[in-house]
This record gives C-alpha cells, structure tokens and sequence, in this order.
C-alpha cells in the first residue's frame, strides 16, 4: 500500500451472516480532505467507518491509517492483538450518532478519561487540555455540568471535544446530528466546519446535503455495499452521474433550491 494518501481502504469486504454489507471497497483520502459519506439506509457507510478504525473487523481487504496498517482474509498473517488495535484506534476520533458519554463524569471528565488512561497523561496536562478542547467547541462555561443537564447537542460537542483529546490523525463522524432536534443541528456542524478549516482529516457520514455541499472536498455516493459514484460536491451532488444517485437525491431536490 502507498503512503501518499492519509487513509488506504483496498478490497474491503464485511458481511455478516449471509447479508454482505461491504463488497470490495476501494477508497482513499488525503492528508486535510474532508469526505462526506451519503446513501440510503443500509448502503453499508456507517459499517465502513467502523472497519476504518477496526471497531468492526473487516472479513478481508487492507485499511491504513496514517503509518498504522492492517490486513485481513487472505492477505493477513495473523489478526492484530489488543494493543495494535488500540494503536490503531487512538489515531481515529470517532463521534456516534447518540453521544455515549459516561453519566457519571462531568463534561471536563468526559474530555480528560482517554488522555488520562490511555495516553498516560498528567491530571494537569489533561486537564488543561479539556478546557482547552471545551473552549474550542464553545462549552468551556459547562465544564462542571453532568451530560444529563446538557442539551443534546452540548452532549454532541462534548464528544467531538472527547475524540479530539486523544490527538486523532482523522475524525470520523457517524451521522452526528441525526440523533438531535432541528434547533441543535448548527451548533455541531459549526463545530465540524471549523475543524475543516483547521485541516483536520475527517470523513463524515451525513444526511445533510447542504452541509455535505459546503464543507466536503470529496462525496461519495454508496449503495449496496458498493461505491457507485465519487467526486467533488459540484459533481456528485449537483450533477450526479449515475442514475442510483439521482433517485437518490431526488428526495432532498428541495434543500438546494
């Protein structure tokens, strides 16, 4: 695998049971691109994202991110052990769809456990670099709120501020805002567009089209476990050249009137 690209996906397959989710993906993205995700219900995106930071484990195929390889099926000697798999993970941020945050843990909690236990940090370091972290996702006043008194999107940006404080290579975004009321749906993407324009690597699977249009370098259509179409927004979302796409979008013809 090259190293020109900061994530390689090569003939990625997932299936489970007899339903195969993922059919040989190709997929590379570079360095600060920012690649947003979109398809119907079960096209396999959230599953790919998963395989990319080895939550879920690919049947067979290669995945690297940055220096951090892995192959499965045929091509793999042997399955990554605990610690490459946590290796390879602490280089992914990744932020779920429902924001999983520990209820018993502040909002500067939450931000501070992985430095804390993974990286091995100093309680002052971690801590200074939560607030930090909080400042940047504009709740550095809800440092001592518990996620039960916080907003859903506040409990969002609480997790991106999480995912961040382990110092990621890449940002993966699992449909963030779908879990949140229409009011709350800004706040985030504010968030994510500023990471964008800061350079962070980030692949998002998204339903917002507006959003994918703006901020997004590169759309990739899937459906069916395949990639059907792949481009900048201009193209694929605007001037879609697969008949698959089109019907898809058709649905959101009102959101770029």
């Amino acid at each position: 695998m090259t190293q020109a690209s900061l994530i390689e996906i090569r003939d990625l397959e997932k299936s489970f049971g007899s339903n195969a989710v993922l059919k040989g993906i190709h997929l590379e993205v570079a360095r600060g691109e920012v690649v947003a995700l979109i398809g119907p219900s079960g096209s396999g995106k959230s599953t790919l994202l998963r395989c990319i930071n080895l939550l879920t484990l690919p049947d067979s195929g290669q995945v690297r991110v940055g220096e951090h390889d892995a192959a499965f099926g045929k091509n793999a000697t042997r399955l990554p052990g605990d610690r490459e798999l946590a290796r390879f993970r602490a280089r992914t941020g990744m932020v779920f769809q429902h924001f999983n945050l520990f209820p018993h843990m502040t909002a500067l909690g939450n931000v501070m456990e992985g430095p804390l236990t993974v990286l091995r940090q100093g309680r002052v370091q971690a801590q200074a670099t939560a607030r930090e972290l909080l400042q940047k996702v504009g709740l550095a006043d809800k440092a001592d709120f518990y996620p039960d008194k916080l907003s859903g999107g506040q409990k969002q940006r609480v997790a991106i501020a999480r995912a961040l404080a382990m110092r990621p290579e890449v940002m993966l975004f699992d449909e963030a805002t779908s879990a949140l009321d229409p009011e709350l749906v800004g706040e985030v993407l504010q968030v994510i567009k500023s990471l964008a324009r800061e350079g962070m690597t980030m692949m998002l699977v998204t339903h917002e089209m507006a959003f994918a249009k703006e901020v997004a370098d590169k759309v990739i259509f899937m459906r069916d476990g395949v990639v059907v179409e792949c481009g900048p927004p201009s193209q694929v979302i605007e001037a879609p050249r697969q008949e698959a796409t089109r019907s898809f979008l058709a649905r959101f013809k009102q959101a770029h009137v």
